[in-house]
């Protein structure tokens, strides 16, 4: 499984570009507004920079819910970089959005999946990624972590290339659950692939291993 860092703070993907353990970027509006980025000339140059920071698919999110504003600012958004994907809703102008994009080579990311039957519609369209956002659903007591297997099981049955991309991951569990169930990415927030450095017994182990050579080497 691959890890793309959810951000649109570049000093934070600078950080992890530096571990080579990210492949990519996913963005959205919430995350641009928190960088205090407003505007489609400022959306644009972020995504730009983004580019520059990390080889890897950039995810790049529409505004508009119907399939013609969707399709006229993918073809923008597409413009400015060869590895931008364009981030569109799943619903039925999105869907029709997806396939048109498809039908020109343009990479698409189908986000805010929530059932299996939205993830295979995806995937027919021909989405180069799903987004099942497997937090929101635990929200309201439902296992996020078995629409990962069911989307798993049926894009396996049917071969389909779209890539299974988990999203809104809110902890350590998730992260290993979705390595076990067979997601090709998981996209994490920077404060969560911060914590997958750290175990508490790795950090006794060096104090213990440091302890014993500062007594032999006073």
């Amino acid at each position: 499984m691959k890890f793309f860092i959810d951000t649109a703070n570049t000093s934070q993907i600078q950080e992890l570009v530096a571990y080579n353990i990210i492949s990519g970027v996913t963005t959205n509006p919430s995350l641009m507004a928190k960088e205090g980025i407003s505007g489609t000339e400022d959306c644009h140059q972020r995504y730009v920079d983004i580019c520059k920071l990390v080889d890897g698919p950039v995810s790049a999110e529409v505004i508009s819910t119907d399939c013609e504003g969707m399709l006229a600012e993918a073809y923008d958004l597409a413009e400015l970089h060869p590895n931008i994907v364009i981030k569109i809703p799943m619903i039925k102008e999105g869907i029709k959005a997806i396939y048109e994009l498809n039908k020109k080579g343009i990479k698409t990311n189908c986000t805010l999946i929530f059932s299996a039957n939205q993830a295979l519609l995806a995937a027919k369209a021909g989405a180069t990624y799903v987004s099942p956002f497997i937090g929101r659903l635990d929200d309201i007591n439902i296992d996020g972590m078995e629409l990962i297997k069911s989307i798993r099981t049926i894009f396996d049955n049917y071969n389909f290339d779209t890539n299974i991309l988990a999203a809104s991951i809110r902890h350590e569990e998730h992260v290993i659950k979705c390595a076990e169930y067979g997601a090709d990415y998981a996209t994490v927030p920077y404060s969560l692939l911060d914590k997958l450095f750290d175990h508490p017994l790795t950090t006794k182990g060096l104090e213990i291993f440091l302890a014993d050579h500062a007594k032999l080497n006073p």
